[in-house]
């Protein structure tokens, strides 16, 4: 059909993936060009096919939904309907972001609307930029209930997965986060709060409002002026210490 809507489905799960298919199917004015099981598959395909809109499950193993699309070209996301098995009050309170959130199993009824509402968006596009941060709000609230174990970064035409055993720091710089690894930094558009809510706190302490350290590549702590400290760490680093991140580190490492 002449101008129907592409769509990519992007499901680690294959039944999600085929229900949603099937579902699909019903419309006229909607092409299914793709379907993908995990995100970088996904980006892959976003990049060659270029659909209008995908629908994308936020959580996937090697790299969630979220993490998918902060690695794709800002400029060229697609329209995202975001599928989800978080509980219905959390998807209720992203009612009024530009994206659409489907909670699984997904309801024939509020597809449709979903549908529609892709629709509209597509006739007179806003900022899928904004959905997507309504999701990072989501995940930074911490409504997933596991700590990273990785950190997915871009960096160029590079796609670097860093475990969080070869962190040394994190620190905030302006709307970015540096990201301090045993080998190299990076620059992520991240809030230094998201990674606090996210890092197991028996091994990461925020100690300042612009770090977040690793207290196992801790070298040692010196005091810098009368209520502050710096951490060196382990690679020679110093991140600042306030006096309140000084009594949490006193507290978690029992000196």
């Amino acid at each position: 059909m002449e101008n129907a809507i592409r769509v990519i489905i992007i499901d680690d799960e294959a039944p999600a993936r085929r229900l949603l298919t099937s579902f699909l199917g019903a419309y006229d004015d909607i092409e299914i060009t793709g379907e993908c099981a995990d995100g970088f598959e996904g980006i892959k395909k976003i990049n060659e096919l270029k659909p209008d809109l995908i629908f994308l499950d936020i959580q996937m193993p090697r790299i969630n939904g979220v993490e998918m699309l902060e690695l794709l070209d800002s400029e060229k996301l697609p329209l995202t309907i975001f599928t989800t098995a978080y509980d219905e009050h959390a998807v209720k309170s992203f009612e009024f972001n530009t994206c659409d959130y489907l909670l699984k199993p997904i309801n024939e009824a509020r597809l449709q609307k979903a549908i529609q509402k892709a629709r509209v968006q597509l006739q007179a596009p806003l900022n899928t930029a904004e959905g997507l941060q309504g999701v990072r709000n989501l995940m930074e609230q911490g409504i997933s209930d596991t700590y990273l174990d990785r950190l997915v970064i871009r960096s160029g035409n590079h796609i670097h997965v860093v475990h969080c055993n070869e962190l040394i720091c994190l620190e905030a710089s302006d709307d970015y986060v540096i990201i301090h690894s045993e080998k190299d930094q990076w620059l992520k558009k991240q809030t230094l709060k998201y990674y606090e809510n996210k890092l197991a706190p028996d091994n990461f302490v925020r100690v300042h409002r612009s770090f977040i350290i690793n207290l196992s590549e801790i070298s040692r702590i010196e005091p810098y002026s009368k209520d502050a400290y710096v951490a060196i760490m382990s690679n020679g680093f110093k991140a600042a210490v306030s006096k309140a991140g000084y009594a949490k580190l006193k507290k978690t490492m029992n000196f």
